[in-house]
C-alpha cells in the first residue's frame, strides 16, 4: 500500500470518528456529563490556549496528545454501551479505494 493509499486511509477514518462522536453527542441517551467531555475535547483542541505551555520542551508540544484523546476516552466510558454500537450502526461503510 502506497502513501497515497494510507493516507486516504486515514482520512476516510478521521471522517468516520468525527461522524461517530457527532452522533454520540446527538444522542438522546448520552449521559450529558459525557456530552460535556466531548464538548471540552472539542474546546481545547479548538482553543489558542493551552494547559501546559508549548515553548517548554516536549511536554508543551504532547499535551494535545494527552488531554484529548483522555477526555473521549472518558465519555466514551461514561456512555452506555448500546448508546455507543446505535452511534456506530449509523456510520456508512467506507468503501475501499483502488
Amino acid at each position: 500500500m502506497g502513501l497515497r493509499a494510507q493516507l486516504a486511509a486515514l482520512a476516510s477514518r478521521f471522517k468516520q470518528e468525527v461522524v461517530f462522536y457527532r452522533a454520540l453527542h446527538a444522542h438522546p441517551q448520552t449521559p450529558w456529563l459525557a456530552k460535556a467531555l466531548l464538548w471540552l475535547a472539542l474546546a481545547y483542541l479548538v482553543l489558542p490556549f493551552d494547559l501546559i505551555p508549548d515553548f517548554i520542551p516536549v511536554i508543551g508540544q504532547l499535551d494535545e496528545l494527552v488531554i484529548i484523546p483522555l477526555l473521549l476516552y472518558l465519555a466514551l466510558k461514561l456512555t452506555p454501551v448500546a448508546v455507543r454500537q446505535a452511534c456506530r450502526d449509523t456510520i456508512p461503510v467506507a468503501q475501499d479505494q483502488k
